[in-house]
């Protein structure tokens, strides 16, 4: 079976677990989530195995172009959505995880992205590839689910002060904790393979550790951001609705590190 073909029987059952993931958001239905949750299993499972064979049938990293590096951030996302959810046993945030999920998914199977696999530049034919790339999106993945929690939170809170009750037991205090500790996972992921195996790739690759080029910039940026969170939360004690604030504008600097740069802004990263 090919790549390709196990990629998009993920895709299908990815499709299949964000219906059920809605359904339970109309029908507070716990089993719905529940069934949810055990098919994206199944669609993690099998987009592990096409990522492997991608990595067999191209001899590299499966994570070089956009359409490998889109199906990648995929996985990471429902790997890292599933790690929160079976942790914190929440369901809710499912539904809204997994689309974001299937529209990566769409977008790396669209006809925009070619899909061949193609010999790597020499620059790219390094190990700190895959430290790179794969801990620094596992990172981003982290981050997208506490972008998530983050306007749950946003809702609850605006719903609470109008004194009413909250829908579920996920309140807006929980919604606000999950958050924090998505972040403290994805933020030590991001620093070491956004920061740390960059700069060392650059040096083995470029001859130096910074060279300013649009993507480190951004990856700076980035890191700032979700740095501010941790240091207002941490040391001066915010909570709530200024540290959601500050998460979900991390993330969309994330978003536009990840595909505003490699569109909008030439730089030494471009051959990615």
């Amino acid at each position: 079976m090919s790549e390709s073909t196990i990629f998009t029987m993920a895709f299908i059952l990815y499709i299949g677990s964000a219906f059920f993931y809605l359904a339970h958001l109309y029908s507070k239905r716990e089993n719905m989530a529940k069934t949810g949750s055990v098919i994206a299993l199944f669609g993690l499972l099998l987009h592990t195995l096409a990522l492997i064979l991608r990595t067999l049938q191209s001899g590299h990293a499966p994570f070089t172009n956009m359409y490998e590096s889109l199906s990648f951030l995929a996985w990471a996302t429902i790997l890292a959505y599933l790690v929160i959810e079976w942790k914190y046993k929440v369901w809710k945030p499912g539904a809204y995880l997994l689309l974001i999920v299937v529209g990566l998914m769409a977008l790396a199977s669209s006809p925009l992205m070619p899909k061949s696999a193609t010999p790597l530049v020499p620059a790219l034919q390094s190990y700190w590839l895959w430290l790179h790339v794969s801990v620094t999106l596992l990172g981003e993945a982290f981050f997208a689910v506490a972008f998530i929690t983050s306007i749950m939170y946003l809702r609850a809170e605006a719903r609470e002060k109008r004194g009413l009750a909250p829908k579920s037991s996920l309140t807006a205090e929980r919604l606000d904790s999950i958050s924090y500790r998505a972040i403290s996972v994805g933020f030590p992921l991001f620093t070491l393979g956004g920061l740390v195996f960059g700069m060392v790739w650059a040096y083995k690759a470029w001859g130096t550790y910074w060279s300013w080029d649009p993507k480190e910039v951004w990856s700076l940026i980035t890191w700032f951001v979700f740095a501010l969170y941790l240091h207002t939360r941490v040391v001066m004690g915010w909570k709530g609705r200024r540290s959601a604030a500050i998460a979900i504008f991390g993330f969309l600097a994330a978003l536009f590190t990840y595909f505003g740069v490699n569109y909008l802004l030439a730089g030494l990263h471009s051959y990615a």
